[in-house]
């Protein structure tokens, strides 16, 4: 089995909350049918307004949605039903392969099939620094920075995927997908976010410590963070 994670633009004359619904309604049902299994949109909705102040951008127009689902093969050879249901439901999306690593499983808000997850999930498309090679920059990543992700945040939900491949000849030149669900007053709390809620230092000090962690491989100028609405179907 594979991992693909997709972006999907909406197109430039379609309403947000008519792209989402027909999202839920269909592409679910339509991606199952073409072989895909474990399916998961992350969509940008009026429930995570409210966080538009953390969205940092680098593509323009930037993505409207992302599905993350599962296949036996991701090889173009076998992918064609499952990319013509991608094409028949956006404007436009770009594709990768990659590989999962589960940080923080959710067991604190178990996903219920077709309902919004608890709280709001930070889709996190990053790029690795330019001077750093990249298992150099993998080896921060995972032997570092994990740890303090977990230490520093109020996620309950921690998802890695490593870029292995694009999938689609258009696709940003990402090297991870994070995913991290956090509560809902992390949206418009920095504390709350940072796990250090009526505590100033603890909040100082964490944002420091993240900060100075990201900073060691990820390149800030080629990295798209979302914030979305977390749906398993």
């Amino acid at each position: 089995m594979e991992k693909v994670i997709a972006a999907l633009w909406a197109g430039p004359d379609q309403d947000r909350e008519g792209f989402n619904a027909r999202l839920r309604a269909e592409l679910p049902v339509a991606l199952t049918a073409a072989g895909a299994t474990r399916i998961r949109l992350n969509l940008r909705d009026a429930d995570v307004d409210p966080a538009a102040a953390l969205v940092q951008r680098w593509q323009a127009p930037q993505q409207d949605a992302i599905v993350q689902f599962w296949l036996p093969s991701a090889n173009a050879i076998f992918r064609g039903p499952a990319d013509a249901v991608l094409s028949a439901h956006c404007h436009r999306f770009a594709a990768w392969l990659v590989a999962e690593s589960t940080i923080i499983p959710n067991t604190a808000y178990v996903p219920a099939a077709g309902t919004r997850t608890w709280g709001w999930s930070q889709a996190s498309f990053i790029s690795f620094r330019l001077d750093l090679p990249r298992q150099d920059a993998i080896a921060v990543w995972h032997s570092h920075h994990t740890r303090v992700a977990i230490d520093t945040q109020s996620n309950f939900e921690y998802v890695q995927n490593l870029v292995v491949r694009p999938l689609t000849d258009d696709a940003p030149g990402y090297d991870a997908f994070v995913e991290e669900c956090f509560p809902a007053a992390a949206m418009t709390n920095p504390q709350a976010f940072y796990d250090a809620v009526g505590n100033d230092a603890k909040f100082q000090a964490n944002l420091a410590t993240m900060m100075d962690s990201c900073g060691r491989f990820i390149d800030f100028s080629r990295i798209d963070i979302i914030p979305t609405s977390q749906f398993d179907c």
